[in-house]
């Protein structure tokens, strides 16, 4: 984020203006060439290797994704004798009501000042992108699109992680179609080994099925898929964690258990679209919430009712209290369905930015 954001920026704004500057690469540190001035470019990870450093200034960028003794060590390290003037700044999205909302917003501290921009005044954005808050308005779920692309403050991480379902509108008996590929995502739990069989057409799923297995392996959960789906005509595409790739004590993975089941049956195509690391579990969420009920109200995700255990993993699965994250605690059979259906749902839907030559006119 650092090198292709930041940076990139930084670099396009001193090139744009032809401000004279040398980059060492090797380093990550900025030589002003009329000032004499260095600027580093540093990941604030290990906020206690920042000890020790005078600044003039400081900018943090993704203020809300950065834990608040990072910007306590930088604000201790504005002490450059020879600045005009010392400052720090920092810009964020909101992410609930977290550390930077209490010390900028709620209750400011003396000395801070804060600007809470309106998403349509962005119009360096929208000049180039006029659709841009419509896009997102498809791809998030209400509460996420005020949050994201609105700028509101929410508590989205109380209560129920999954508030985009509702029985009335997300329930159908849906059936399989024999012209679509069978979509099978997988949760690698042993107790309980989880998965979904599912299928897509456009931006719709619809969820078949559901495998629960207990204290079961994954060549069990293969021969269950087998002798529920022993053959489909249109193929089958696997989904599931990225842990699944990583060796067994057997010497393999879960992922070559199962390209070895299916090479000996019927299905004479097979694909695994497995990332190698998984998403982060507020971008998966958010997409599963858009497609149970998007920011513009529409419905594109679908389960057969006989897929109890993902159901109440959509009405029972919550956060920590005061935190963004899933509460796998509370009751070891939630959590595991509703994963493996949102590996399939980020593998196919997540955001990509769009290279190459469009249809119309951005700049």
């Amino acid at each position: 984020m650092l090198r292709v954001a930041t940076l990139t920026s930084f670099l396009e704004v001193l090139s744009s203006n032809k401000i004279r500057h040398e980059l060492n690469k090797s380093e990550s540190v900025l030589l002003m060439k009329d000032t004499g001035s260095r600027i580093y470019f540093r990941a604030v990870d290990d906020f206690e290797r920042l000890r020790g450093t005078n600044l003039a200034w400081f900018g943090l960028a993704e203020l809300t994704y950065t834990s608040e003794e990072a910007w306590m060590r930088l604000e201790g390290r504005l002490r450059d004798p020879k600045a005009s003037r010392l400052c720090g700044f920092a810009a964020w999205t909101p992410k609930g009501f977290d550390w930077v909302c209490r010390r900028f917003v709620r209750s400011a501290v003396a000395g801070y000042e804060v600007v809470l921009a309106k998403p349509f005044e962005n119009k360096y954005v929208l000049d180039k992108i006029p659709d841009f808050y419509e896009r997102l308005r498809e791809s998030y779920d209400p509460k996420f699109f005020e949050q994201e692309a609105l700028g509101e403050y929410l508590n989205v991480q109380a209560g129920v992680v999954y508030q985009g379902f509702q029985r009335s509108r997300n329930l159908r008996e849906v059936e399989i179609d024999p012209l679509l590929p069978l979509l099978w995502a997988l949760d690698f739990n042993v107790d309980p080994m989880s998965s979904v069989v599912a299928q897509k057409s456009g931006e719709e799923i619809r969820v078949l099925d559901e495998v629960v297995l207990s204290r079961a392996s994954t060549l069990q959960a293969c021969e269950e898929f087998h002798v529920r789906y022993p053959n489909h005509p249109a193929g089958l595409v696997i989904y599931g964690d990225a842990s699944g790739q990583r060796l067994q004590t057997a010497g393999t993975t879960d992922y070559q258990i199962l390209k070895e089941y299916f090479r000996r049956t019927e299905y004479r195509s097979l694909k695994f679209r497995v990332p190698p690391s998984n998403p982060s579990v507020r971008e998966r969420v958010a997409l599963v919430n858009a497609k149970l009920f998007s920011a513009g109200e529409e419905v594109r995700l679908f389960v057969h009712p006989r897929c109890v255990g993902l159901v109440a993993d959509f009405e029972e699965v919550t956060f920590k209290p005061e935190t963004s994250v899933i509460d796998k605690e509370r009751d070891s059979k939630r959590t595991h369905l509703s994963d493996a259906l949102g590996y399939l749902i980020w593998q196919e839907y997540r955001p990509l930015p769009v290279f190459g030559e469009q249809s119309r006119r951005i700049l």
